[in-house]
């Protein structure tokens, strides 16, 4: 009857050690990449190149994708000219404005123009770097959604890769809410994957503010790494109740 009621109350909830004040929460948990995102493209147009697959891993930055923009770049070359120009009448101007040959107002005519340019410049360059989609971060892509002639919206938002950090991960923990004063930031939490006798554990880092009123659990964070995305399984809180308490 001693090893029944034993195995019993460690699957409902808590075990007191020999040490008195330690305890185990029962928890289960799920696997999720501690980075995660879906990309899309905030502008329209038509795929030009796509540079990665699924499995690619990239670093923060990388080009994965791009629109065609030839008719952008051609219209930053245009601006780039009247830049040129816009320059060279500020400056001509300015020397006689030093020798007062002319008036402020004048130089100030030939100032607004060449500022003019340099802002047309600088907003042709970001209108360009939305052509290009880049890596938010290090990571390895998980789905692939374009191919080269694709036509692309940017009002529709649609994803078209999805992205994942390669090796970090987050063991989101779920417990029964009545041990919300007990558990704490810096409790341990042990855990064995599926198929896999061996005992790991990790500090918990967040406890979630709030209750799942449908389950009645409240949720915490545990970081690890090179598990797979998506694994489910159970583990259990290791707290010392005197500080609970």
């Amino acid at each position: 009857m001693k090893i029944i009621a034993f195995i019993t109350l460690s699957i409902i909830s808590m075990i007191t050690y020999a040490d008195a004040n330690t305890e185990i929460i029962y928890a289960t948990y799920n696997v999720e990449a501690e980075k995660s995102a879906n990309l899309a493209f905030s502008y329209s147009g038509i795929i030009d190149t796509v540079l990665v697959d699924v499995s690619s891993k990239v670093k923060k930055g990388t080009v994965l994708a791009t629109l065609q923009n030839d008719d952008l770049i051609a219209s930053e070359n245009i601006l780039k000219i009247t830049l040129k120009y816009a320059l060279l009448n500020y400056e001509r101007h300015k020397e006689l404005f030093s020798k007062k040959l002319i008036d402020k107002a004048l130089l100030d005519k030939y100032a607004l123009g060449f500022e003019q340019a340099k802002a047309q410049i600088k907003y042709q360059k970001t209108i360009i770097s939305k052509t290009l989609l880049k890596a938010p971060f290090d990571g390895i892509i998980t789905d692939k959604k374009i191919d080269p002639g694709d036509v692309v919206s940017g009002q529709l938002l649609k994803a078209v890769f999805k992205i994942q950090s390669e090796y970090k991960r987050k063991i989101i923990i779920e417990f029964d809410q009545k041990y919300h004063h007990m558990i704490n930031v810096g409790d341990r939490f042990e855990y064995k994957l599926d198929g896999n006798n061996k005992k790991l554990s990790g500090l918990i880092t967040k406890i979630y503010p709030y209750i799942n009123v449908s389950n009645r659990k409240m949720k915490a964070e545990v970081f690890a790494n090179n598990l797979t995305v998506g694994l489910y399984g159970e583990g259990n809180i290791i707290i010392n109740s005197s500080k609970a308490n």
